[in-house]
Protein backbone atom coordinates (compact mmCIF):
# COMPACT_ATOMS: atom_id res chain seq x y z
CA UNK A 1 0.00 0.00 0.00
CA UNK A 2 1.58 3.24 -1.15
CA UNK A 3 0.82 6.43 1.11
CA UNK A 4 1.21 10.19 0.25
CA UNK A 5 3.47 12.42 1.61
CA UNK A 6 2.99 15.35 3.16
CA UNK A 7 4.55 18.46 1.56
CA UNK A 8 7.88 20.29 3.40
CA UNK A 9 9.51 22.93 3.91
CA UNK A 10 11.81 21.68 1.05
CA UNK A 11 9.04 20.24 -0.94
CA UNK A 12 7.42 23.30 -1.01
CA UNK A 13 11.09 25.11 -2.13
CA UNK A 14 11.39 23.31 -4.81
CA UNK A 15 8.10 23.10 -6.09
CA UNK A 16 8.02 27.09 -6.48
CA UNK A 17 10.31 26.82 -8.86
CA UNK A 18 8.28 25.21 -11.31
CA UNK A 19 5.89 27.23 -13.94
CA UNK A 20 3.21 28.82 -12.95
CA UNK A 21 -0.46 30.14 -14.88
CA UNK A 22 1.04 32.51 -17.32
CA UNK A 23 4.60 32.16 -16.87
CA UNK A 24 5.67 29.74 -19.43
CA UNK A 25 9.17 28.07 -18.65
CA UNK A 26 12.06 27.93 -20.64
CA UNK A 27 13.97 24.86 -21.97
CA UNK A 28 16.16 24.13 -19.09
CA UNK A 29 19.67 21.97 -19.35
CA UNK A 30 19.38 18.71 -16.59
CA UNK A 31 19.87 19.32 -13.80
CA UNK A 32 23.03 18.16 -12.04
CA UNK A 33 23.53 15.30 -9.93
CA UNK A 34 22.20 15.58 -5.88
CA UNK A 35 24.88 15.03 -3.54
CA UNK A 36 23.16 14.37 -1.09
CA UNK A 37 20.23 12.32 0.16
CA UNK A 38 16.63 14.16 -1.07
CA UNK A 39 14.85 16.15 1.93
CA UNK A 40 11.74 13.52 0.49
CA UNK A 41 12.20 9.81 -0.01
CA UNK A 42 10.04 8.20 -2.57
CA UNK A 43 7.12 5.56 -1.06
CA UNK A 44 7.80 3.06 0.15
CA UNK A 45 7.97 0.36 -2.31
CA UNK A 46 7.32 2.82 -5.20
CA UNK A 47 8.10 1.55 -8.80
CA UNK A 48 11.51 2.64 -10.30
CA UNK A 49 10.25 3.56 -13.00
CA UNK A 50 6.95 5.16 -14.52
CA UNK A 51 6.25 4.54 -18.26
CA UNK A 52 3.43 6.80 -19.33
CA UNK A 53 2.05 5.76 -23.04
CA UNK A 54 -0.15 7.91 -25.17
CA UNK A 55 -1.74 6.05 -28.33
CA UNK A 56 -2.95 9.26 -30.56
CA UNK A 57 -6.94 8.73 -31.74
CA UNK A 58 -7.23 5.87 -29.51
CA UNK A 59 -10.98 5.84 -28.85
CA UNK A 60 -12.45 4.03 -26.07
CA UNK A 61 -14.50 2.96 -28.97
CA UNK A 62 -11.37 1.19 -30.74
CA UNK A 63 -10.33 -0.63 -27.33
CA UNK A 64 -13.80 -2.29 -27.21
CA UNK A 65 -14.11 -2.94 -30.84
CA UNK A 66 -10.58 -4.73 -30.45
CA UNK A 67 -9.77 -5.83 -27.23
CA UNK A 68 -10.64 -9.52 -27.57
CA UNK A 69 -8.00 -9.70 -30.33
CA UNK A 70 -5.19 -8.42 -28.18
CA UNK A 71 -2.46 -11.12 -27.18
CA UNK A 72 0.64 -8.63 -26.72
CA UNK A 73 1.06 -5.22 -24.66
CA UNK A 74 -2.79 -3.95 -24.55
CA UNK A 75 -3.76 -7.80 -23.78
CA UNK A 76 -1.22 -7.32 -20.80
CA UNK A 77 -2.57 -3.57 -19.35
CA UNK A 78 -5.88 -4.91 -19.93
CA UNK A 79 -5.16 -7.17 -16.81
CA UNK A 80 -4.34 -4.47 -14.62
CA UNK A 81 -6.87 -1.69 -13.59
CA UNK A 82 -9.18 -1.06 -16.63
CA UNK A 83 -10.94 2.40 -16.74
CA UNK A 84 -12.66 1.77 -20.17
CA UNK A 85 -14.15 5.01 -20.14
CA UNK A 86 -11.99 8.04 -19.46
CA UNK A 87 -12.90 10.99 -20.65
CA UNK A 88 -10.62 13.83 -22.31
CA UNK A 89 -13.46 15.98 -21.13
CA UNK A 90 -12.87 19.53 -22.52
CA UNK A 91 -14.51 20.40 -25.71
CA UNK A 92 -11.14 20.69 -28.01
CA UNK A 93 -10.57 17.03 -28.70
CA UNK A 94 -6.83 17.68 -30.52
CA UNK A 95 -3.68 16.02 -29.86
CA UNK A 96 -1.89 19.09 -28.61
CA UNK A 97 -4.63 19.53 -25.58
CA UNK A 98 -5.50 15.88 -24.95
CA UNK A 99 -1.42 14.99 -24.52
CA UNK A 100 -1.14 18.37 -22.76
CA UNK A 101 -3.65 16.83 -19.84
CA UNK A 102 -2.48 13.42 -18.95
CA UNK A 103 1.12 14.48 -17.08
CA UNK A 104 0.01 17.73 -15.76
CA UNK A 105 -3.11 16.78 -14.37
CA UNK A 106 -5.14 20.02 -15.94
CA UNK A 107 -7.67 21.04 -18.44
CA UNK A 108 -6.61 23.00 -21.10
CA UNK A 109 -8.06 26.04 -19.33
CA UNK A 110 -5.29 25.87 -17.26
CA UNK A 111 -2.48 24.41 -19.14
CA UNK A 112 -2.86 27.09 -21.74
CA UNK A 113 -3.08 24.85 -24.87
CA UNK A 114 -6.53 25.19 -26.08
CA UNK A 115 -5.74 23.36 -29.55
CA UNK A 116 -3.50 22.66 -32.06
CA UNK A 117 -3.54 25.74 -33.30
CA UNK A 118 -4.78 29.41 -33.02
CA UNK A 119 -4.75 32.53 -34.26
CA UNK A 120 -3.21 35.39 -32.93
CA UNK A 121 -3.20 38.86 -34.80
CA UNK A 122 -0.46 40.34 -32.36
CA UNK A 123 2.19 38.57 -33.53
CA UNK A 124 4.54 40.31 -35.85
CA UNK A 125 5.28 37.70 -38.72
CA UNK A 126 3.07 37.52 -41.99
CA UNK A 127 1.52 33.96 -40.82
CA UNK A 128 -0.91 35.07 -37.67
CA UNK A 129 -1.39 31.24 -37.52
CA UNK A 130 0.59 29.92 -33.99
CA UNK A 131 1.07 26.47 -33.21
CA UNK A 132 0.74 25.06 -29.70
CA UNK A 133 4.69 23.52 -30.15
CA UNK A 134 6.52 26.57 -31.64
CA UNK A 135 8.23 29.30 -30.98
CA UNK A 136 6.76 31.65 -33.28
CA UNK A 137 9.48 34.60 -31.77
CA UNK A 138 12.06 32.37 -33.60
CA UNK A 139 12.64 31.97 -37.20
CA UNK A 140 13.47 28.36 -38.60
CA UNK A 141 16.46 27.69 -40.88
CA UNK A 142 13.82 26.15 -43.25
CA UNK A 143 11.28 29.08 -43.88
CA UNK A 144 8.76 26.70 -43.93
CA UNK A 145 9.89 25.61 -40.65
CA UNK A 146 9.56 26.34 -37.23
CA UNK A 147 11.55 25.94 -33.67
CA UNK A 148 10.01 23.20 -31.73
CA UNK A 149 9.66 24.90 -28.06
CA UNK A 150 7.04 23.91 -25.23
CA UNK A 151 6.87 27.58 -23.94
CA UNK A 152 3.27 27.69 -24.44
CA UNK A 153 2.80 25.18 -21.71
CA UNK A 154 1.37 27.35 -18.92
CA UNK A 155 1.73 24.29 -16.27
CA UNK A 156 4.47 21.25 -15.31
CA UNK A 157 4.13 17.78 -15.78
CA UNK A 158 4.73 15.06 -13.17
CA UNK A 159 8.43 14.12 -14.94
CA UNK A 160 9.47 18.17 -14.01
CA UNK A 161 7.71 17.65 -10.85
CA UNK A 162 9.98 14.96 -10.15
CA UNK A 163 13.16 16.20 -11.22
CA UNK A 164 12.36 19.33 -9.07
CA UNK A 165 12.20 17.28 -6.21
CA UNK A 166 14.63 14.40 -6.98
CA UNK A 167 17.45 15.89 -9.55
CA UNK A 168 18.71 12.65 -9.74
CA UNK A 169 15.67 11.05 -11.31
CA UNK A 170 15.66 11.57 -15.70
CA UNK A 171 12.82 12.52 -16.97
CA UNK A 172 12.19 11.55 -21.26
CA UNK A 173 9.96 11.37 -23.57
CA UNK A 174 9.70 10.09 -27.47
CA UNK A 175 6.84 10.67 -30.25
CA UNK A 176 5.95 10.31 -33.59
CA UNK A 177 4.94 13.96 -33.38
CA UNK A 178 6.82 16.84 -31.43
CA UNK A 179 3.62 18.35 -30.11
CA UNK A 180 3.14 14.71 -27.82
CA UNK A 181 6.63 14.52 -26.57
CA UNK A 182 6.81 17.90 -25.11
CA UNK A 183 3.45 18.06 -23.70
CA UNK A 184 3.76 15.22 -22.28
CA UNK A 185 7.52 15.82 -21.59
CA UNK A 186 7.45 19.55 -20.51
CA UNK A 187 9.67 22.30 -19.68
CA UNK A 188 12.62 20.33 -18.37
CA UNK A 189 13.18 17.21 -20.63
CA UNK A 190 16.61 15.19 -20.18
CA UNK A 191 16.14 13.02 -23.40
CA UNK A 192 13.07 13.96 -25.84
CA UNK A 193 12.89 12.75 -29.19
CA UNK A 194 10.52 13.17 -32.18
CA UNK A 195 9.73 11.53 -35.64
CA UNK A 196 10.54 14.35 -38.07
CA UNK A 197 11.09 14.18 -42.26
CA UNK A 198 12.84 11.00 -42.45
CA UNK A 199 14.59 10.22 -38.81
CA UNK A 200 13.84 11.39 -34.74
CA UNK A 201 14.78 14.83 -33.96
CA UNK A 202 15.51 16.79 -31.06
CA UNK A 203 15.20 20.29 -29.83
CA UNK A 204 16.96 23.20 -31.42
CA UNK A 205 20.57 23.55 -30.27
CA UNK A 206 20.90 19.78 -28.85
CA UNK A 207 22.70 17.27 -30.59
CA UNK A 208 21.44 13.42 -31.41
CA UNK A 209 22.57 11.11 -28.62
CA UNK A 210 23.82 7.47 -29.58
CA UNK A 211 20.59 6.34 -29.11
CA UNK A 212 18.91 8.19 -31.74
CA UNK A 213 21.59 8.53 -34.16
CA UNK A 214 21.48 4.27 -34.52
CA UNK A 215 17.88 4.41 -34.45
CA UNK A 216 18.17 6.73 -37.54
CA UNK A 217 20.86 5.02 -39.34
CA UNK A 218 18.51 1.47 -38.91
CA UNK A 219 15.20 3.41 -40.34
CA UNK A 220 16.69 5.11 -43.19
CA UNK A 221 18.00 1.77 -44.25
CA UNK A 222 14.61 0.42 -43.93
CA UNK A 223 13.45 3.75 -45.85
CA UNK A 224 16.08 3.07 -48.72
CA UNK A 225 14.97 -0.57 -49.34
CA UNK A 226 10.96 0.08 -48.78
CA UNK A 227 9.26 -3.30 -47.39
CA UNK A 228 6.41 -5.18 -48.57
CA UNK A 229 2.74 -5.50 -47.45
CA UNK A 230 1.79 -6.31 -43.71
CA UNK A 231 -0.20 -9.37 -43.40
CA UNK A 232 -3.68 -9.20 -42.45
CA UNK A 233 -4.99 -11.27 -39.61
CA UNK A 234 -7.97 -13.72 -40.39
CA UNK A 235 -10.10 -11.81 -37.87
CA UNK A 236 -9.66 -8.34 -39.93
CA UNK A 237 -10.72 -10.10 -43.61
CA UNK A 238 -14.41 -8.69 -42.47
CA UNK A 239 -12.62 -4.69 -42.50
CA UNK A 240 -10.65 -5.03 -46.23
CA UNK A 241 -13.94 -3.26 -48.08
CA UNK A 242 -13.17 -0.68 -50.64
CA UNK A 243 -15.07 2.88 -50.24
CA UNK A 244 -14.93 5.34 -53.08
CA UNK A 245 -14.38 8.73 -52.22
CA UNK A 246 -13.92 9.97 -55.57
CA UNK A 247 -14.30 8.11 -59.19
CA UNK A 248 -9.54 7.74 -58.66
CA UNK A 249 -9.42 7.09 -54.96
CA UNK A 250 -10.32 4.51 -52.41
CA UNK A 251 -9.69 3.47 -48.74
CA UNK A 252 -10.54 0.36 -46.97
CA UNK A 253 -8.45 -2.08 -48.66
CA UNK A 254 -4.41 -0.88 -47.33
CA UNK A 255 -2.14 -3.37 -46.35
CA UNK A 256 1.06 -0.89 -45.67
CA UNK A 257 3.10 -2.36 -48.62
CA UNK A 258 6.44 1.07 -48.22
CA UNK A 259 7.89 2.29 -51.50
CA UNK A 260 11.63 3.10 -51.31
CA UNK A 261 11.64 6.60 -50.31
CA UNK A 262 8.16 7.00 -49.19
CA UNK A 263 8.25 9.08 -45.93
CA UNK A 264 4.93 9.84 -45.89
CA UNK A 265 3.85 6.11 -46.22
CA UNK A 266 6.51 5.28 -43.47
CA UNK A 267 4.63 8.07 -41.17
CA UNK A 268 1.06 6.79 -41.65
CA UNK A 269 1.70 3.02 -40.63
CA UNK A 270 2.33 0.62 -37.80
CA UNK A 271 5.86 1.27 -38.67
CA UNK A 272 6.15 4.57 -36.96
CA UNK A 273 4.72 3.00 -33.63
CA UNK A 274 7.35 0.77 -33.66
CA UNK A 275 10.16 2.94 -34.58
CA UNK A 276 9.15 4.89 -31.71
CA UNK A 277 9.23 1.81 -29.04
CA UNK A 278 12.62 0.70 -30.54
CA UNK A 279 13.91 4.17 -29.67
CA UNK A 280 12.48 4.36 -26.37
CA UNK A 281 13.93 1.22 -25.46
CA UNK A 282 17.13 2.33 -26.34
CA UNK A 283 16.53 5.58 -24.53
CA UNK A 284 15.94 3.10 -21.23
CA UNK A 285 19.36 2.11 -21.95
CA UNK A 286 21.13 5.37 -22.70
CA UNK A 287 19.03 7.08 -19.80
CA UNK A 288 19.83 4.00 -17.03
CA UNK A 289 15.79 4.39 -16.12
CA UNK A 290 14.81 2.68 -13.54
CA UNK A 291 17.83 2.09 -12.36
CA UNK A 292 18.38 5.18 -9.68
CA UNK A 293 17.51 5.73 -5.85
CA UNK A 294 14.60 7.98 -7.14
CA UNK A 295 11.59 7.82 -9.77
CA UNK A 296 12.39 8.29 -13.36
CA UNK A 297 9.34 8.83 -15.95
CA UNK A 298 9.12 8.04 -19.42
CA UNK A 299 6.94 9.45 -22.07
CA UNK A 300 5.95 7.44 -25.15
CA UNK A 301 3.35 8.71 -27.13
CA UNK A 302 2.23 6.61 -30.54
CA UNK A 303 1.14 8.84 -33.75
CA UNK A 304 0.33 6.07 -36.13
CA UNK A 305 -3.30 5.40 -35.11
CA UNK A 306 -3.84 8.91 -35.63
CA UNK A 307 -2.19 9.42 -39.33
CA UNK A 308 -4.16 6.01 -40.28
CA UNK A 309 -7.22 7.00 -38.78
CA UNK A 310 -6.86 10.42 -40.43
CA UNK A 311 -5.53 8.66 -43.95
CA UNK A 312 -7.61 5.75 -43.97
CA UNK A 313 -10.82 6.58 -41.47
CA UNK A 314 -11.39 4.11 -38.23
CA UNK A 315 -12.83 1.00 -39.77
CA UNK A 316 -11.10 -0.33 -42.13
CA UNK A 317 -8.50 -3.34 -43.42
CA UNK A 318 -5.79 -0.44 -42.31
CA UNK A 319 -6.99 -0.02 -38.83
CA UNK A 320 -6.77 -2.96 -38.20
CA UNK A 321 -3.67 -4.22 -38.99
CA UNK A 322 -2.77 -1.51 -37.12
CA UNK A 323 -4.31 -1.81 -34.21
CA UNK A 324 -2.53 -5.58 -34.36
CA UNK A 325 0.76 -4.67 -35.02
CA UNK A 326 0.72 -1.96 -32.19
CA UNK A 327 -0.74 -4.98 -30.01
CA UNK A 328 2.54 -6.62 -30.95
CA UNK A 329 5.06 -3.66 -30.39
CA UNK A 330 3.93 -2.96 -27.06
CA UNK A 331 4.10 -6.53 -26.03
CA UNK A 332 7.79 -6.25 -27.33
CA UNK A 333 8.55 -3.17 -25.63
CA UNK A 334 7.02 -4.66 -22.38
CA UNK A 335 8.92 -8.15 -22.41
CA UNK A 336 12.73 -5.39 -23.32
CA UNK A 337 11.38 -3.80 -19.41
CA UNK A 338 10.98 -6.97 -18.21
CA UNK A 339 14.59 -7.96 -19.32
CA UNK A 340 16.38 -5.61 -17.84
CA UNK A 341 14.56 -5.94 -14.23
CA UNK A 342 13.10 -2.86 -13.46
CA UNK A 343 10.38 -2.55 -11.43
CA UNK A 344 8.12 -0.53 -13.19
CA UNK A 345 4.38 0.82 -13.37
CA UNK A 346 2.72 1.72 -16.83
CA UNK A 347 -0.25 3.77 -17.56
CA UNK A 348 -2.05 3.66 -20.73
CA UNK A 349 -4.49 6.63 -22.44
CA UNK A 350 -4.74 8.42 -25.42
CA UNK A 351 -5.15 12.29 -26.18
CA UNK A 352 -8.85 11.63 -27.95
CA UNK A 353 -10.81 9.50 -29.94
CA UNK A 354 -11.90 9.31 -33.85
CA UNK A 355 -14.52 9.32 -35.85
CA UNK A 356 -14.78 7.34 -39.15
CA UNK A 357 -15.77 8.72 -42.61
CA UNK A 358 -19.36 9.37 -43.43
CA UNK A 359 -19.13 7.78 -46.35
CA UNK A 360 -18.52 4.47 -44.58
CA UNK A 361 -20.87 5.86 -41.45
CA UNK A 362 -23.69 5.61 -44.39
CA UNK A 363 -23.20 2.13 -44.87
CA UNK A 364 -22.80 1.13 -41.59
CA UNK A 365 -26.33 2.15 -40.15
CA UNK A 366 -25.93 6.12 -39.70
CA UNK A 367 -27.10 7.76 -42.37
CA UNK A 368 -26.93 11.02 -40.54
CA UNK A 369 -23.81 11.30 -40.60
CA UNK A 370 -22.28 13.65 -43.07
CA UNK A 371 -19.49 16.13 -43.90
CA UNK A 372 -19.78 19.53 -43.18
CA UNK A 373 -21.38 22.19 -45.20
CA UNK A 374 -18.60 24.93 -46.70
CA UNK A 375 -21.05 27.63 -45.87
CA UNK A 376 -19.20 27.21 -42.54
CA UNK A 377 -15.45 27.82 -43.85
CA UNK A 378 -13.99 31.24 -42.41
CA UNK A 379 -14.09 32.98 -45.70
CA UNK A 380 -18.04 31.96 -46.38
CA UNK A 381 -18.67 33.47 -42.77
CA UNK A 382 -16.42 36.74 -43.76
CA UNK A 383 -18.76 37.18 -46.76
CA UNK A 384 -21.55 36.90 -44.87
CA UNK A 385 -21.35 38.64 -41.66
CA UNK A 386 -20.58 41.50 -43.72
CA UNK A 387 -23.55 41.06 -45.73
CA UNK A 388 -25.49 41.15 -42.51
CA UNK A 389 -23.21 44.61 -41.24
CA UNK A 390 -21.68 46.38 -43.85
CA UNK A 391 -18.37 46.08 -42.58
CA UNK A 392 -15.25 44.89 -44.99
CA UNK A 393 -15.40 41.30 -45.78
CA UNK A 394 -11.14 40.81 -45.96
CA UNK A 395 -10.61 38.42 -43.01
CA UNK A 396 -13.26 39.59 -40.91
CA UNK A 397 -14.01 36.20 -39.64
CA UNK A 398 -10.47 33.59 -39.19
CA UNK A 399 -10.27 30.11 -37.68
CA UNK A 400 -8.51 27.18 -38.76
CA UNK A 401 -11.37 25.18 -40.25
CA UNK A 402 -15.32 24.63 -39.75
CA UNK A 403 -15.23 24.41 -36.30
CA UNK A 404 -13.48 25.17 -32.57
CA UNK A 405 -12.35 28.47 -32.29
CA UNK A 406 -13.48 31.76 -34.53
CA UNK A 407 -11.71 35.23 -33.99
CA UNK A 408 -12.79 38.52 -35.60
CA UNK A 409 -10.49 40.91 -37.04
CA UNK A 410 -8.83 42.65 -34.27
CA UNK A 411 -8.81 46.30 -35.38
CA UNK A 412 -12.35 46.61 -35.46
CA UNK A 413 -13.75 49.11 -33.21
CA UNK A 414 -15.66 47.80 -30.02
CA UNK A 415 -19.18 48.31 -31.73
CA UNK A 416 -18.34 47.36 -34.81
CA UNK A 417 -17.13 43.95 -32.81
CA UNK A 418 -20.05 43.45 -31.36
CA UNK A 419 -22.40 44.01 -33.98
CA UNK A 420 -19.77 41.85 -36.34
CA UNK A 421 -19.96 39.21 -33.38
CA UNK A 422 -24.36 38.98 -32.77
CA UNK A 423 -24.35 38.41 -36.94
CA UNK A 424 -22.15 35.76 -36.69
CA UNK A 425 -23.71 34.15 -34.42
CA UNK A 426 -27.08 34.41 -35.48
CA UNK A 427 -25.51 33.10 -39.09
CA UNK A 428 -24.07 30.02 -37.47
CA UNK A 429 -27.12 29.30 -35.33
CA UNK A 430 -29.11 29.28 -38.68
CA UNK A 431 -26.95 26.73 -40.53
CA UNK A 432 -28.62 23.32 -39.61
CA UNK A 433 -25.05 21.84 -39.15
CA UNK A 434 -24.29 23.63 -35.80
CA UNK A 435 -24.88 22.53 -32.53
CA UNK A 436 -24.13 25.65 -30.57
CA UNK A 437 -21.99 28.70 -30.62
CA UNK A 438 -21.00 30.33 -27.67
CA UNK A 439 -19.31 33.90 -27.79
CA UNK A 440 -15.83 33.81 -25.29
CA UNK A 441 -18.22 35.97 -22.48
CA UNK A 442 -20.83 33.68 -22.21
CA UNK A 443 -17.55 30.83 -22.00
CA UNK A 444 -16.37 32.89 -19.00
CA UNK A 445 -19.26 33.38 -17.14
CA UNK A 446 -20.26 29.62 -17.20
CA UNK A 447 -19.63 27.22 -14.15
CA UNK A 448 -17.05 24.72 -14.64
CA UNK A 449 -18.26 21.11 -15.38
CA UNK A 450 -18.92 19.40 -12.32
CA UNK A 451 -19.40 15.66 -11.67
CA UNK A 452 -19.14 12.71 -14.28
CA UNK A 453 -17.71 14.53 -17.51
CA UNK A 454 -19.99 12.43 -19.89
CA UNK A 455 -23.18 14.24 -18.18
CA UNK A 456 -21.07 17.98 -19.06
CA UNK A 457 -23.34 20.73 -21.00
CA UNK A 458 -21.55 21.26 -24.35
CA UNK A 459 -20.50 25.27 -22.87
CA UNK A 460 -18.93 23.37 -19.63
CA UNK A 461 -16.87 21.11 -21.86
CA UNK A 462 -15.89 24.49 -24.54
CA UNK A 463 -15.36 26.34 -20.81
CA UNK A 464 -12.41 23.90 -20.11
CA UNK A 465 -10.80 24.55 -23.62
CA UNK A 466 -11.14 28.20 -22.80
CA UNK A 467 -7.77 30.19 -21.93
CA UNK A 468 -9.04 33.92 -22.83
CA UNK A 469 -5.55 35.05 -23.94
CA UNK A 470 -5.48 32.61 -26.84
CA UNK A 471 -9.21 31.54 -27.12
CA UNK A 472 -11.03 32.65 -29.89
CA UNK A 473 -14.25 35.49 -29.76
CA UNK A 474 -16.88 32.86 -30.40
CA UNK A 475 -16.62 29.10 -30.22
CA UNK A 476 -18.76 26.31 -32.68
CA UNK A 477 -19.69 23.32 -32.03
CA UNK A 478 -21.07 21.09 -34.48
CA UNK A 479 -24.04 18.68 -34.73
CA UNK A 480 -22.98 15.40 -33.70
CA UNK A 481 -21.77 13.04 -36.74
CA UNK A 482 -20.88 16.21 -38.93
CA UNK A 483 -17.11 15.88 -40.06
CA UNK A 484 -15.83 18.70 -40.10
CA UNK A 485 -13.46 18.36 -43.86
CA UNK A 486 -15.91 18.95 -46.51
CA UNK A 487 -13.82 17.32 -48.87
CA UNK A 488 -11.66 14.38 -48.56
CA UNK A 489 -8.85 13.58 -50.10
CA UNK A 490 -5.57 11.24 -49.49
CA UNK A 491 -4.44 11.34 -46.27
CA UNK A 492 -7.47 13.15 -44.73
CA UNK A 493 -10.36 11.17 -45.00
CA UNK A 494 -11.44 11.34 -41.06
CA UNK A 495 -10.76 13.61 -37.90
CA UNK A 496 -11.75 14.25 -34.36
CA UNK A 497 -12.19 17.39 -32.77
CA UNK A 498 -15.73 17.43 -31.54
CA UNK A 499 -16.94 18.03 -27.99
CA UNK A 500 -18.90 14.37 -28.86
CA UNK A 501 -18.25 10.89 -27.20
CA UNK A 502 -16.09 9.66 -29.93
CA UNK A 503 -13.88 12.10 -29.45
CA UNK A 504 -13.86 12.61 -26.00
CA UNK A 505 -13.60 9.27 -24.47
CA UNK A 506 -10.62 7.02 -24.47
CA UNK A 507 -9.32 3.84 -22.28
CA UNK A 508 -7.04 4.60 -18.97
CA UNK A 509 -5.40 1.17 -18.61
CA UNK A 510 -2.91 0.75 -15.44
CA UNK A 511 -0.73 -2.03 -14.85
CA UNK A 512 2.44 -2.88 -12.45
CA UNK A 513 3.63 -6.40 -11.80
CA UNK A 514 2.11 -8.02 -9.04
CA UNK A 515 -0.80 -5.38 -8.80
CA UNK A 516 -5.12 -7.15 -8.64
CA UNK A 517 -6.79 -6.82 -11.50
CA UNK A 518 -10.21 -4.54 -11.63
CA UNK A 519 -12.19 -2.96 -14.24
CA UNK A 520 -14.34 0.16 -13.13
CA UNK A 521 -16.78 0.82 -15.93
CA UNK A 522 -17.85 4.80 -14.31
CA UNK A 523 -16.44 7.54 -16.31
CA UNK A 524 -12.81 8.94 -14.91
CA UNK A 525 -10.74 11.78 -16.66
CA UNK A 526 -7.57 11.84 -18.00
CA UNK A 527 -6.78 14.63 -15.69
CA UNK A 528 -6.66 12.21 -13.24
CA UNK A 529 -3.76 10.04 -14.26
CA UNK A 530 -0.91 12.58 -12.99
CA UNK A 531 -2.49 12.62 -9.16
CA UNK A 532 -2.47 8.80 -9.18
CA UNK A 533 1.12 8.33 -10.44
CA UNK A 534 2.04 11.01 -7.80
CA UNK A 535 0.31 9.03 -5.06
CA UNK A 536 2.04 5.96 -6.55
CA UNK A 537 5.34 7.19 -6.11
CA UNK A 538 4.78 9.70 -3.01
CA UNK A 539 5.36 12.86 -4.58
CA UNK A 540 4.21 15.67 -2.65
CA UNK A 541 1.74 18.03 -4.48
CA UNK A 542 0.55 21.47 -3.45
CA UNK A 543 -3.64 21.34 -3.49
CA UNK A 544 -5.13 22.43 -5.97
CA UNK A 545 -2.16 21.63 -8.33
CA UNK A 546 -4.06 19.01 -10.34
CA UNK A 547 -7.85 19.67 -11.74
CA UNK A 548 -8.53 15.64 -11.29
CA UNK A 549 -8.77 13.22 -8.16
CA UNK A 550 -6.40 10.39 -7.46
CA UNK A 551 -7.92 7.14 -8.34
CA UNK A 552 -7.38 4.35 -6.01
CA UNK A 553 -5.53 1.55 -7.66
CA UNK A 554 -5.47 -0.95 -4.98
CA UNK A 555 -8.61 -3.16 -5.66
CA UNK A 556 -8.76 -4.12 -1.91
CA UNK A 557 -8.68 -2.57 1.18
CA UNK A 558 -5.69 -0.42 0.42
CA UNK A 559 -5.68 2.96 -0.92
CA UNK A 560 -3.12 4.20 -3.16
CA UNK A 561 -3.99 7.54 -3.05
CA UNK A 562 -3.50 7.35 1.07
CA UNK A 563 -5.39 6.43 4.03
CA UNK A 564 -9.33 6.27 3.60
CA UNK A 565 -10.80 8.57 5.92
Amino acid sequence: MVRSVALGAAALAVLAALPSAGIARPVAKPAPKAQSAPAVQPAPGAPKLIVAISIDQFSADLFAQYRSHFTGGLARLASGAVFPAGYQSHAATETCPGHSTILTGVHPARSGIIANTWIDQSVTRAKKTVYCAEDEAKAAADPKDYVASVGHLLVPTLGERVKALWPTSRNVAVSGKDRGALMMGGHVIDSVYWWKGAGFATLDGRTLTPAAVNENKALGEVLAQGAPELPLPDWCGAKARAVPLSATFAVGTGRFALAAGDKNAFRASPRLDRATLDLATELLDENKLGKNATPDVLSVSLSATDYVGHGYGTEGSEMCIQLQQLDLALGDFFVALDQRGIDYAVVLTADHGGFDMPERLDEQALPAAHRVNKALLPEALSAAVAARTGLDAKDLVLADGPSGDIWLRRDLAPADKARALEALKAELLANPDVAAAFTADEIAAAPAGTGSPETWPLIARAKASFYKPRSGDLVLMLKRGVVPIPTPGPGYVATHGSPWDYDRRVPILFWRKGMTSFEQPSPVETVDIAPTLAALIGLPVPAGAFDGRCLDLDAGTGDTCGAKP
